[in-house]
């Protein structure tokens, strides 16, 4: 409570009393997370183009060309127990925020010389190329866990979402990262640590919470962690999500 409370004070809340529930909270920090991807890639568009939708709401991502296959799959286990038995469930992830791509008209891939034509056998398989799956097939981009606060035992829940994303896609791999507002690095750490899953954990106040934990008493071995994982590329401020989401 002192670091949050230090947080606060750093960034300029205003003290409000009352408290919201979790999932009033939970949606409120998804969109305003999601507001400020939409805006800061715009300022990214002469480095990484095109054109991009920014989804909410629980949107299953078996709505995107690298897991459309997952449908076909669900509904599968779903008329018949023996495989469901089998094989279980658990494919259809459904991420707090998705940053998709639209596919690319072949006047656009054509814009500065011809590298496509529509009489010619060339590249008929890509899912850029909206000739070939249509404009309604988006690409997924990027998936985003939001995390208001970290509870230790829930965090194999966001790892477990990543994986599926990563071993279950055709095609390549989507960004994947967690945003949070936890003001407890240990907490942070049962997220952070590790690779295979999450590219990165980013935090909406970053350097304010390396200055709050400076300036607590006993605070060494949370501060202590909170360097390790910057050190260790686990850890970053959410200012550079934006940049990693345009490699």
């Amino acid at each position: 409570m002192e670091i949050a409370n230090r947080i606060a004070d750093l960034i300029g809340c205003r003290r409000t009393k009352g408290r919201l529930d979790g999932q009033t909270i939970g949606r409120r920090f998804e969109k305003a997370v999601c507001e400020f991807l939409r805006e800061a890639f715009a300022l990214l568009h002469h480095i990484r183009p095109g054109k991009w939708a920014y989804l909410t709401e629980q949107t299953s991502i078996s709505r995107f060309v690298q897991y459309c296959h997952l449908a076909e799959l669900t509904e599968a286990l779903e008329s018949d127990v023996r495989l469901a038995t089998t094989f279980g469930h658990g494919y259809i992830i459904t991420p707090d925020i998705v940053i998709a791509r639209h596919p690319v008209s072949d006047e656009e891939i054509n814009r500065c010389t011809d590298v496509v034509a529509a009489d010619q056998p060339v590249a008929r398989l890509s899912p850029l190329r909206m000739a070939n799956l249509g404009s309604d097939r988006l690409l997924l981009h990027a998936s985003v866990s939001c995390k208001w606060t970290i509870r230790s035992d829930r965090s194999q829940n966001t790892r477990t979402e990543a994986l599926n994303l990563i071993r279950n896609r055709k095609g390549p791999t989507p960004h994947i990262a967690a945003v949070t507002a936890e003001p407890l690095p240990m907490r942070i750490a049962s997220l952070a640590l590790g690779t295979g899953d999450l590219d990165c954990v980013y935090h909406i106040a970053l350097p304010e919470l390396v200055s709050a934990c400076k300036g607590i008493k006993r605070g060494e071995d949370q501060l202590e962690m909170l360097e390790t994982m910057i050190e260790g590329n686990r850890l970053r401020d959410i200012s550079d999500l934006p940049l990693d989401f345009a490699i």
